[in-house]
């Protein structure tokens, strides 16, 4: 579901996988929960430009599989345009105690 090979990667350890594996990982293993909405805190941040546009572009092919609801924080209007079906855009200051 992800782009990764079991044949390939299911006898590796995280440490052995790439940022973008890792990532792809991550996503699998929170949608095997079978959760009824899922949060992703920019997901992709930390990735290169390469990487994030490729999973980016895996994303939106699987949220159309798997059909969830998906909130989808991040930054970058570039991506939140690229893969959002609504878009909610908030601005004000955090307020801490």
């Amino acid at each position: 579901m992800v782009g990764l090979d079991p044949k390939v990667y299911k006898h590796r350890y995280p440490s052995e996988l790439s940022g973008g594996q890792q990532q792809r990982v991550g996503v699998i293993r929170a949608l095997a929960a079978d959760p009824p909405i899922i949060l992703m805190d920019e997901p992709f941040s930390a990735l290169d430009p390469i990487s994030r546009e490729q999973l980016q572009e895996e994303f939106v092919k699987l949220q159309k599989t798997i059909k969830k609801t998906i909130i989808f924080v991040t930054h970058d209007m570039d991506e939140a345009i690229k893969i959002a079906d609504r878009i909610c855009i908030m601005q004000g200051e955090a307020l801490y105690n």
